[in-house]
């Protein structure tokens, strides 16, 4: 339930009504945790809002970048490799599970769990801590419940919030309700650093056009890789993270239906709306390529979106590299060969944008 520990009563109790709390007896103690956490939230925003209100309106947000790409493709890759240039700041895991409380709470945190050991995130065990890169969906899904990530907690509702991942089908009170929430965020995080943000999101792939209403001066880095190996990981993913924020019963018959579809509504929408992208504010990136040379693919990156200062950087990066070493990825058997011709035929302009062989192979 991490994503909703930050939740306020208010919109708490909405998502309850929304789905008539339809919560079963097994699903219990996790709501009730919630129901508290989401009283102490309110109260504690209520303070902080007192406190920082005129400072967060009055703050001014700097161009961000945003890092995206479909789940499993390299993108906590690229945020951990921005996050070592001191020139960009980035929300961390406690800033993005606590949104309405980290300007007054952060300091606490810091003194009590600063020296708390590394976790292993179980989808593929990278270590992390709550001042790692996190991705600001979890944070815009707590402000403005308009996130398909609510959908893993309530999924007899999942397709009903799948909406907001184009918004394509929303309404213009979610559209702005979602934009207004996203601007707040982000003048609370500048507030913090007073520095441009490194954001990243896979949901943000579909929501190019929104972004740049926002922020015309964003900038975007795409990272994309082999489909397969998407797929596989992708499924590994909701199979680790699911069980751990459900709400409701996972329908887990309909997992194959909802990657392929995910992906191709996702890729429908990035296809149809990167060219909205002006010159010099994007950068596409493929995983193996920068897998192979992590330093030179991340020049690569500087140079194109003319972002300077990757010479003195250089050394943080390569450092971070060599600590990659030994670091194991999962592993995968095999796509069954059925399962394979399915993902080919759903992601077909996938595999010819960028060139990936309909081999059939399962790469890890």
């Amino acid at each position: 339930m991490d994503y909703l520990l930050g939740i306020t009563s208010g919109d708490w109790f909405k998502l309850l009504y929304d789905n008539r709390f339809a919560i079963p007896p097994k699903y219990w103690g996790r709501a009730t945790k919630v129901t508290i956490l989401s009283l102490i939230n309110s109260r504690l925003n209520g303070k902080e809002n007192k406190i920082h209100r005129a400072a967060i309106e009055a703050a001014e947000i700097k161009n961000p970048l945003f890092i995206i790409g479909h789940w499993r493709s390299g993108t906590t890759l690229l945020h951990n490799l921005f996050s070592l240039d001191d020139q960009f700041a980035y929300p961390n895991l406690f800033q993005i599970t606590h949104p309405h409380t980290f300007l007054s709470r952060e300091e606490v945190v810091v003194k009590h769990l600063g020296n708390a050991a590394p976790e292993k995130r179980p989808m593929d065990n990278m270590e992390v801590t709550y001042q790692s890169p996190g991705e600001d969906e979890t944070a815009i899904a707590q402000i403005s419940l308009c996130s398909p990530l609510i959908g893993w907690s309530f999924q007899k509702s999942i397709d009903y919030y799948e909406k907001y991942l184009t918004f394509q089908t929303a309404s213009a009170e979610d559209v702005d309700r979602w934009k207004q929430s996203m601007i707040w965020y982000l003048k609370k995080l500048t507030l913090r650093y007073q520095k441009p943000l490194v954001l990243k999101s896979p949901n943000n792939t579909t929501r190019v056009r929104l972004l740049l209403e926002l922020f015309p001066g964003a900038r975007f880095v795409h990272i994309h890789r082999n489909p397969y190996a998407v797929f596989q990981s992708t499924q590994r993913l909701y199979e680790r993270i699911w069980p751990h924020v459900c709400l409701q019963k996972i329908e887990w018959e309909m997992i194959h239906d909802r990657i392929l579809s995910n992906y191709r509504t996702m890729y429908e929408a990035f296809f149809k709306e990167k060219s909205m992208i002006p010159q010099g504010q994007f950068c596409e990136v493929c995983f193996e390529e920068l897998e192979k040379d992590i330093v030179g693919q991340f020049c690569r990156i500087y140079e194109k979106l003319n972002i300077p200062g990757f010479l003195e950087l250089k050394p943080k990066v390569q450092r971070y590299v060599d600590s990659l070493d030994g670091y194991k990825k999962n592993k995968f058997d095999p796509l069954p060969e059925e399962l394979c011709k399915r993902v080919e035929d759903v992601w077909l302009r996938s595999f010819e944008e960028w060139d990936y062989p309909l081999d059939g192979r399962a790469v890890s």
